[in-house]
C-alpha cells in the first residue's frame, strides 16, 4: 500500500477513547505495562484538549 493510501485509510478510522480490549496485569510483560502507561498518558492529554 502506498503512503498516500495508508494516510487516507488512517484518516477514515474511527477515533475512540474507550476500546473493548481486555488487559490482564497477571499476563502483562514489561512492554505491555509500558504501552498501558503511554495509553493512559495519551488519554489524559486528549481529555485536556
Amino acid at each position: 500500500m502506498s503512503r498516500g493510501n495508508q494516510e487516507r485509510s488512517r484518516s477514515q478510522l474511527p477515533i475512540a477513547k474507550n476500546e473493548d480490549v481486555e488487559f490482564s496485569s497477571e499476563l502483562a510483560d514489561a512492554n505491555d505495562l509500558e504501552a498501558q502507561e503511554r495509553a493512559d498518558l495519551a488519554d489524559a492529554r486528549q481529555e485536556r484538549e
